[in-house]
Protein backbone atom coordinates (compact mmCIF):
# COMPACT_ATOMS: atom_id res chain seq x y z
CA UNK A 1 0.00 0.00 0.00
CA UNK A 2 2.81 2.48 0.80
CA UNK A 3 4.38 1.89 -2.64
CA UNK A 4 1.03 2.76 -4.23
CA UNK A 5 0.81 6.00 -2.20
CA UNK A 6 4.42 6.87 -3.14
CA UNK A 7 3.61 6.43 -6.82
CA UNK A 8 0.50 8.61 -6.49
CA UNK A 9 2.46 11.35 -4.68
CA UNK A 10 5.26 11.21 -7.27
CA UNK A 11 2.73 11.44 -10.10
CA UNK A 12 0.95 14.35 -8.44
CA UNK A 13 4.22 16.26 -7.94
CA UNK A 14 5.30 15.60 -11.52
CA UNK A 15 2.00 16.84 -12.94
CA UNK A 16 1.99 19.87 -10.63
CA UNK A 17 5.54 20.90 -11.47
CA UNK A 18 5.02 20.22 -15.17
CA UNK A 19 1.84 22.29 -15.27
CA UNK A 20 3.58 25.27 -13.69
CA UNK A 21 6.21 25.18 -16.44
CA UNK A 22 3.62 25.21 -19.22
CA UNK A 23 3.37 28.77 -20.49
CA UNK A 24 -0.12 30.04 -21.22
CA UNK A 25 -1.56 33.44 -22.06
CA UNK A 26 -4.71 34.54 -20.25
CA UNK A 27 -6.71 37.73 -20.70
CA UNK A 28 -9.30 38.72 -18.09
CA UNK A 29 -12.33 40.76 -19.20
CA UNK A 30 -13.51 42.98 -16.31
CA UNK A 31 -16.47 45.26 -16.95
CA UNK A 32 -18.75 44.81 -13.91
CA UNK A 33 -19.25 47.60 -11.40
CA UNK A 34 -19.53 45.23 -8.45
CA UNK A 35 -16.64 45.45 -5.98
CA UNK A 36 -16.90 41.67 -5.53
CA UNK A 37 -16.36 41.07 -9.25
CA UNK A 38 -13.43 43.47 -9.31
CA UNK A 39 -11.86 41.90 -6.22
CA UNK A 40 -12.28 38.39 -7.67
CA UNK A 41 -10.70 39.44 -10.98
CA UNK A 42 -7.74 41.06 -9.23
CA UNK A 43 -7.32 38.07 -6.93
CA UNK A 44 -7.40 35.58 -9.81
CA UNK A 45 -4.91 37.49 -11.97
CA UNK A 46 -2.63 38.23 -9.02
CA UNK A 47 -2.48 34.66 -7.77
CA UNK A 48 -2.13 33.11 -11.22
CA UNK A 49 0.66 35.50 -12.20
CA UNK A 50 2.52 34.50 -9.01
CA UNK A 51 2.04 30.75 -9.39
CA UNK A 52 2.71 30.64 -13.13
CA UNK A 53 5.64 33.02 -13.70
CA UNK A 54 6.33 31.65 -17.20
CA UNK A 55 2.81 32.58 -18.35
CA UNK A 56 1.45 35.95 -19.48
CA UNK A 57 -1.63 37.67 -18.05
CA UNK A 58 -3.65 40.74 -18.96
CA UNK A 59 -6.50 42.35 -17.07
CA UNK A 60 -8.60 44.53 -19.36
CA UNK A 61 -10.85 46.95 -17.48
CA UNK A 62 -13.68 48.96 -19.02
CA UNK A 63 -17.20 50.22 -18.46
CA UNK A 64 -18.51 49.87 -14.92
CA UNK A 65 -15.25 48.36 -13.63
CA UNK A 66 -13.24 51.56 -14.19
CA UNK A 67 -13.27 52.39 -10.46
CA UNK A 68 -10.85 49.53 -9.81
CA UNK A 69 -8.19 51.47 -11.76
CA UNK A 70 -8.64 54.77 -9.92
CA UNK A 71 -6.53 56.03 -7.01
CA UNK A 72 -9.50 57.43 -5.10
CA UNK A 73 -11.96 54.57 -5.68
CA UNK A 74 -10.17 51.25 -6.08
CA UNK A 75 -10.73 48.48 -3.55
CA UNK A 76 -7.93 46.43 -5.16
CA UNK A 77 -5.07 48.92 -5.28
CA UNK A 78 -2.72 46.63 -3.32
CA UNK A 79 -3.25 43.74 -5.72
CA UNK A 80 -2.82 45.99 -8.75
CA UNK A 81 0.46 47.31 -7.32
CA UNK A 82 1.66 43.73 -6.76
CA UNK A 83 0.73 42.72 -10.30
CA UNK A 84 2.32 45.82 -11.82
CA UNK A 85 5.61 44.82 -10.20
CA UNK A 86 5.67 41.55 -12.18
CA UNK A 87 6.89 41.22 -15.75
CA UNK A 88 4.23 38.68 -16.68
CA UNK A 89 1.10 40.74 -16.05
CA UNK A 90 -0.35 43.97 -17.44
CA UNK A 91 -3.44 45.81 -16.26
CA UNK A 92 -5.16 47.98 -18.87
CA UNK A 93 -7.96 50.55 -18.73
CA UNK A 94 -9.93 51.39 -21.86
CA UNK A 95 -9.29 54.91 -23.19
CA UNK A 96 -12.86 54.99 -24.54
CA UNK A 97 -14.17 54.42 -21.00
CA UNK A 98 -11.79 57.10 -19.72
CA UNK A 99 -13.13 59.59 -22.25
CA UNK A 100 -16.79 58.79 -21.53
CA UNK A 101 -16.29 59.03 -17.76
CA UNK A 102 -13.91 62.02 -17.73
CA UNK A 103 -11.03 59.97 -16.27
CA UNK A 104 -7.61 61.58 -16.60
CA UNK A 105 -4.30 59.64 -16.63
CA UNK A 106 -3.24 61.23 -13.32
CA UNK A 107 -6.29 59.65 -11.65
CA UNK A 108 -5.01 56.12 -12.43
CA UNK A 109 -3.27 53.87 -9.95
CA UNK A 110 0.44 53.36 -10.58
CA UNK A 111 0.90 50.40 -12.90
CA UNK A 112 -2.32 50.90 -14.86
CA UNK A 113 -1.70 51.10 -18.58
CA UNK A 114 -4.23 52.07 -21.23
CA UNK A 115 -5.50 50.63 -24.50
CA UNK A 116 -7.52 52.56 -27.10
CA UNK A 117 -10.46 50.14 -27.00
CA UNK A 118 -10.98 47.32 -24.49
CA UNK A 119 -13.19 45.18 -26.70
CA UNK A 120 -10.70 45.36 -29.57
CA UNK A 121 -7.88 44.44 -27.15
CA UNK A 122 -9.85 41.38 -26.03
CA UNK A 123 -10.62 40.38 -29.63
CA UNK A 124 -6.98 40.75 -30.69
CA UNK A 125 -5.73 38.68 -27.75
CA UNK A 126 -8.21 35.91 -28.55
CA UNK A 127 -7.15 36.02 -32.20
CA UNK A 128 -3.54 35.60 -31.00
CA UNK A 129 -4.51 32.47 -29.06
CA UNK A 130 -4.89 33.93 -25.57
CA UNK A 131 -7.38 32.19 -23.25
CA UNK A 132 -10.33 34.44 -22.41
CA UNK A 133 -11.83 34.73 -18.92
CA UNK A 134 -14.95 36.84 -18.37
CA UNK A 135 -15.08 37.94 -14.75
CA UNK A 136 -18.63 38.39 -13.54
CA UNK A 137 -21.23 37.51 -10.93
Amino acid sequence: MSRYISVIIALFLTVTLWSQDQAVKVVFDVTGGSAKVQEAAARHADMMSQYYPNSQFEVVIYGGASDMALKEKSTVSDRIAAMAARDNVHVYLCQGTMKRKGIKEEMLLPGIETVPDAIMELALKQQQGWSYIKEGN
